[in-house]
């Protein structure tokens, strides 16, 4: 089982949990929105051996702080407040989504602090421009519910085909015997926005090794723009998902761990 701690960093409680052995090579993953760092336990059992894997609720989510600025850079500057107070790094970085823009940018700006870079179903532009619908619109979902499965039914209600991936982020209330979300939508409609953006700058400043995974059915990262990515930043490897959607981790789990493993296992050769 995983060890969940709880961290005061720049005035803000952050969650983590913290699995394999302690002396273990380091994967920091990183989750995207309306997630948390527990979407990784599969991947964990996986390593469990080989490596140890530090999964944040970033902030917004999980049992992080609510509220605040959700800034890219603020999410930047919580993983780099993490990664000093464990004296980790350099880390391989992983991040899902939103979570990779945020692996990315530390690796442009703390190079020294990463060693390899995996990034999952995003490009390095997250705008209108690159993404036919960049924001999820979450304004209207209910925030408690009665129990799992109405809370799923509700959301899916809405527009959503699987509701299984926020499910992770539904825990139950015992002062109100009711299940709540643990990210607040008013929160996310925000940091959707503000992780809007051309990101090239970020994506090109880094020079470690990195892989790019893209889901064959995604709508955030098009087949060309994860080619152009590869072509435009040296050291990168590209693996295509074919039966996958955004969320890789989930539709072929599996096929996901050998991946991010062989990845990994290539970093020490």
């Amino acid at each position: 089982m995983p060890s969940t701690t709880l961290l005061t960093l720049n005035d803000r409680r952050l969650a983590y949990e913290d699995y394999g052995p302690p002396t273990a090579p380091v994967v920091v993953a990183l989750h995207g929105h309306f997630g948390r760092g527990r979407i990784f336990a599969p991947l964990a059992e996986h390593v469990s051996t080989s490596y140890r894997i530090v999964a944040p609720d970033q902030r917004g989510h999980g049992r992080s702080d609510n509220g605040g600025d959700f800034h890219p850079d603020a999410y930047v500057a919580d993983l780099e407040a993490l990664l000093t107070a464990l004296a980790l790094g350099p880390v391989v970085l992983l991040g899902h989504s939103m979570g990779g823009v945020v692996a990315y940018r530390l690796a442009a700006r703390r190079p020294d602090l990463v060693r390899g870079l995996i990034v999952e179903d995003i490009g390095a532009v997250t705008d209108d421009t690159a993404v036919a619908h960049p924001v999820l619109d979450v304004t209207d979902w209910p925030t408690t519910a009665p129990s799992p499965d109405a809370m799923r039914a509700a959301i899916e209600e809405r527009g959503i085909p699987d509701a299984t991936y926020f499910l992770h982020s539904v825990e139950h209330d015992p002062d109100s015997a009711t299940w709540r979300l643990l990210f607040d939508p008013a929160d996310m409609m925000r940091s959707q926005k503000q992780a809007m953006g051309d990101h090239w700058d970020d994506w090109l400043a880094s020079t470690c090794p990195a892989l790019l995974m893209r889901g064959g059915h995604s709508t955030l990262l098009s087949a060309d723009m994860a080619a152009d990515m590869v072509r435009r930043r040296p050291n990168t490897k590209l693996v295509d998902f074919p039966d996958a959607g955004h969320w890789i981790h989930d539709d072929a789990p599996d096929a996901f761990a050998a991946t991010v493993t062989e990845f990994l296992a290539g970093l020490s050769r």
